[in-house]
């Protein structure tokens, strides 16, 4: 029951770093402090991404479904849950490195744009 829980709960914190990742810039026109945590998480993601690397939340949860006798995944979180819904099927390295320069760069502009906004203020 608890490693069911462990998880789920590691599942949704994954989930949750990914969100951030992608969408955590936004929260920079809120709070100029969120820039000393979004930073590091971003170039962590485009790390993760363009070296086909596996996240360790990956291997803690996979620990987590064996210990409550449930399947565990042999890929990663992002092949196993996100490739299906956000994905094509036919996705090529290539693309992924594409996707991963995107995150980045997408990261820079909304950055630029709250930088020169804080300038205004």
């Amino acid at each position: 029951m608890y490693y069911g829980f462990g998880a789920n709960l590691t599942l949704a914190m994954h989930f949750a770093f990914i969100v951030f990742v992608i969408f955590g810039a936004l929260i920079l026109f809120a709070s100029k402090k969120i820039a000393f945590i979004h930073i590091p998480s971003v170039i962590y993601g485009a790390y993760i991404e363009l070296s086909h690397s596996i996240c360790p939340l990956t291997y803690l949860e996979n620990w987590f479904l064996k210990k409550a006798g449930l399947k565990s995944y042999p890929s990663s979180f992002i092949e196993q849950y996100l490739m299906p819904i956000v994905y094509p099927d036919n996705l090529t390295a290539e693309l992924q490195f594409y996707l991963g320069f995107l995150l980045i760069f997408t990261n820079i502009v909304i950055y630029v744009l709250a930088i020169k906004s804080f300038k205004r203020s």
